[in-house]
């Protein structure tokens, strides 16, 4: 896994683990005993022509006109699946790790996830998980943390 081989080389510490086929955030939570609230589901959109990756909770929406309003765009779309094969290759389609800088893409953060000093994500299968503190991932991934998203 190239996720793993980069958290490796920045020494970050993660644990992994292995659960049932899972292929929502949510069910992916429950797979790992972990609320929503501290399972981050990566979504990919398409603002104004340009990639985004947005990093929220699993039990969260995103709210699109307050993503337009952040980032100044006219239009925010969901990515649809095709884009999201071609962007994310190396994945199992909709096991995107939260990382769009790998990507060439830039993160966006719902700022609910702070409140939690871990996250609990997909490793690029539906069958992996990993679990890190949040001042790695934010360390790493250099998100711009906002307010975009509602609790389902």
């Amino acid at each position: 896994m190239a996720l793993l081989k980069y958290l490796d080389s920045k020494k970050i510490r993660y644990e992994i683990t292995k659960h049932r086929p899972a292929f929502t955030a949510q069910q992916m939570a429950a797979e790992e005993h972990v609320p929503g609230i501290q399972v981050a589901k990566p979504v990919l959109i398409k603002a104004d022509g340009k990639y985004y990756l947005c990093v929220l909770p699993a039990c969260h929406k995103i709210v699109f006109a307050a993503l337009e309003q952040y980032i100044r765009v006219d239009e925010v779309r969901l990515a649809d699946e095709r884009e999201m094969a071609e962007v994310f290759g190396d994945c199992e389609l909709g096991a995107e790790p939260p990382f769009g800088h790998l990507y060439g893409i830039e993160t966006l953060m719902e700022e609910t996830l702070e409140k939690d000093t871990f996250i609990t994500f997909q490793a690029e299968t539906h069958e992996h998980a990993v679990r890190m503190r949040l001042s790695d991932y934010k360390k790493l991934a250099r998100p711009r943390v906002m307010s975009f998203s509602y609790h389902e």
